[in-house]
């Protein structure tokens, strides 16, 4: 566990050693959000309807900004190699880096997303669903874009095919965080995105310590 901890706190610093990279993603989330109401008009009605929606593709979109750095420049100087040898097994190194990626990549899009909602004439109970249902559908999002990555992690332009991976997969986490905020059975489709996180979470850092051997090997 003391392993596990330390290997947590180097992706976190390194993650939050480029400042402006999370600055970019917030940017980019709110920005894609804002853009809408200018091709769809001043409908407020037809942006409420919509909100939820956008709020979920903006998160989406924001989140594959940050894939490439989640395995490339371990594996540019050799430190997965030292990495798949340590005491840590790699499946729970790769846990810790898809903790510190929700944690630099998707909470702070849950922080800035009332500034969106205010921007698409977001209600508020939608706005508190809304933000339920990232909390609870971002961590899918993170560990399929953590195996994604690590699939590609020894391609060249690599980052240019993981979101071309990452995109079916994401689907139903799209659908269900939408239907979890406009839905009439909103309370079934926010489990089932709790249950689609639950098994992406538990299955992703296995599934990308496979990949990720297998691409060294």
């Amino acid at each position: 566990m003391t392993a596990f901890r330390a290997m947590l706190r180097r992706e976190l610093r390194l993650a939050l050693r480029g400042g402006g990279d999370v600055l970019t993603l917030v940017l980019f989330f709110v920005i894609v959000g804002a853009i809408v109401p200018f091709a769809v008009g001043p409908d407020r009605a037809l942006l409420a309807r919509i909100a939820p929606g956008i709020v979920w593709i903006s998160a989406f979109l924001a989140m594959l900004l940050g894939l490439d750095r989640l395995f490339r420049p371990d594996h540019e100087d050799g430190s997965l190699i030292l990495l798949r040898h340590a005491h840590l097994p790699l499946s729970a190194t790769i846990a810790a880096k898809l903790i510190a990626h929700w944690l630099v990549a998707a909470l702070p899009l849950i922080v800035a997303s009332p500034f969106l909602a205010m921007l698409l004439a977001m209600d508020e109970p939608t706005f508190w669903r809304m933000l339920v249902s990232l909390l609870v559908g971002t961590p899918a999002l993170a560990a399929f874009g953590a195996v994604g990555a690590a699939v590609t992690v020894a391609i060249r332009r690599g980052g240019l095919i993981a979101p071309i991976l990452i995109a079916p997969l994401s689907i139903p986490v799209l659908i269900f965080g939408t239907g979890s905020i406009t839905a009439p059975q909103s309370a079934a489709a926010m489990l089932f995105l709790a249950a689609l996180s639950l098994m992406a979470v538990a299955l992703a850092p296995f599934a990308a310590a496979l990949a990720i051997s297998s691409a060294e090997d």
